[in-house]
């Protein structure tokens, strides 16, 4: 029963007690009082009525609601899946690109070393006297190309390191490099040879010395492409020797200072796992 019902019983009970007990009450009154409970029980089933449908239509739009946000965590989860998935083909491609890139520049480096040799084959004569240096029958050559008398030129030495270096002859690659920087100090594998030279030291181990390399490549080519790849291996010691936040600022260096270049992409992906 209702607290409505209860306190109209509460007044119309008293009265049908005082009636009945001073037997006075009479068919009608007893009619009236029936016809009030009616009337009373009827207001209530109504307002019952109201409330439970009240209650229905709040619970239709809860489940609505519901269904809403199931709809939305599954677009929300198929969307996220399907970012996670280009971002995957983004780094493949960034791969692939990179190995072609890599494989591009190392034909071109045997190309330009195949023709310093055979220029210096050609330029090199078969008999007869030497010319004295300076003498006007001696002919003026470029560093770049004479290298020395008639040795090989920078991109000559340059592969021939590379290659020693690849079969792990670090103390040769080494040599040969700084053999390059001596004698074509401005040649246009100079930044490169500076790098592969921090090279030759990562791969023995020694972490410092090949740091110290990479920094100095980026101070020293900061407008060039190599410049990033310094920096980027410059972070990357930083993290294997445990400098965390050194690290996760040297990515941010990357990406800040070459947005386009393919180590910013890589610096994000390493600042994502050093968090």
């Amino acid at each position: 029963m209702s607290p409505r019902v209860g306190r109209r019983l509460r007044v119309v009970l008293p009265m049908v007690l005082v009636a009945t007990g001073g037997c006075f009450a009479t068919r009608e009154d007893v009619r009236i009082l029936q016809d009030d409970l009616t009337r009373m029980q009827s207001e209530q089933q109504s307002s019952d009525s109201a409330h439970r449908a009240e209650l229905e239509r709040v619970i239709a739009q809860l489940g609505r609601a519901d269904d809403t946000l199931r709809t939305l965590s599954a677009r929300t989860t198929k969307w996220q899946g399907d970012v996670s998935e280009n971002l995957y083909s983004i780094g493949q491609q960034l791969i692939q690109v990179e190995e072609l890139t890599g494989q591009s520049q190392k034909q071109l480096s045997v190309m330009r070393a195949s023709l310093e040799a055979q220029h210096a084959t050609v330029a090199t004569p078969s008999s007869g006297p030497v010319p004295a240096i300076g003498s006007p029958s001696s002919p003026s050559q470029p560093d770049t190309a004479r290298g020395g008398a008639g040795g090989p030129g920078p991109n000559q030495l340059f592969q021939l390191a590379l290659d020693q270096l690849r079969r792990g002859s670090t103390g040769a690659a080494r040599s040969g490099l700084t053999d390059l920087l001596r004698q074509y100090p401005n040649s246009d594998v100079a930044p490169d040879a500076h790098l592969y030279l921090a090279e030759t030291y990562a791969q023995e181990g020694n972490a410092a010395v090949a740091d110290s390399g990479y920094q100095d490549v980026s101070a020293r080519y900061p407008t060039l492409p190599i410049a990033a790849t310094a920096l980027y291996r410059h972070a990357g010691v930083l993290s294997a020797t445990g400098k965390a936040q050194a690290a996760r600022d040297a990515y941010q260096d990357v990406i800040r200072k070459y947005p386009r270049s393919d180590e910013a992409v890589l610096a994000k992906d390493r600042l994502r796992d050093l968090k």
